[in-house]
């Protein structure tokens, strides 16, 4: 409980920093406010589930960091995705999985595209 109550409050922390950034500063990051605090919302478990989820396709994680506006999209996909569940148990798996089994993720057209590049 107490760890949920921290999180809570690192998470207002980040999204009064975000409310205080200049337009220019967000120019400079190359990002929307709206984005930054979709960021600062986000499970902070996304970006790992994204490279275990890629590597189930077959995707490397340099592959997805070489280009920084495909990677933001996969974590904003990532993040606002309902079938947590399901990745968690596919994840689970970890070497068993196939990329037939992920069909409920939203990323999943985007791996498979970048692993048939």
């Amino acid at each position: 409980m107490f760890e949920r109550f921290k999180t809570a409050l690192q998470r207002w922390r980040d999204l009064t920093e975000v409310s205080a950034l200049t337009d220019r500063e967000l120019d400079d990051i190359g990002i929307s406010r709206d984005q930054l605090e979709q960021f600062v919302r986000m499970p902070g478990d996304v970006p790992d589930r994204v490279l275990a989820m890629a590597a189930i396709f077959g995707v490397t994680e340099e592959e997805l960091r070489r280009d920084t506006t495909l990677w933001r999209d996969l974590v904003c996909t990532c993040g606002t995705c309902h079938d947590r569940g399901a990745c968690a148990l596919v994840l689970e798996r970890g070497d068993l999985s196939r990329p037939r089994d992920c069909g409920f993720c939203l990323n999943a057209p985007t791996f498979q595209a970048l692993a048939t590049a």
